[in-house]
């Protein structure tokens, strides 16, 4: 059985379909000088469609 690596495990999410979701960096702190526009932008993870990648993270996170 495969070790998750939470480094990966942090940054992607897997939906309940399988699909990988990624969620932008740099949003966690200094949100007081990022306009709000780029929190709107942020605050929305991104779907990873290359499919070569997606596999490589299910791997990464011990779900295939």
């Amino acid at each position: 059985m495969l070790k998750t690596k939470k480094s990966i495990a942090k940054k992607f999410k897997v939906t309940g379909t399988g699909k990988v979701l990624l969620r932008k960096p740099g949003f966690r702190h200094f949100l007081s000088h990022k306009t709000p526009s780029q929190s709107r932008r942020a605050s929305k993870d991104i779907h990873l469609g290359n499919a070569r990648q997606a596999n490589v993270v299910r791997k990464a996170m011990a779900l295939l």
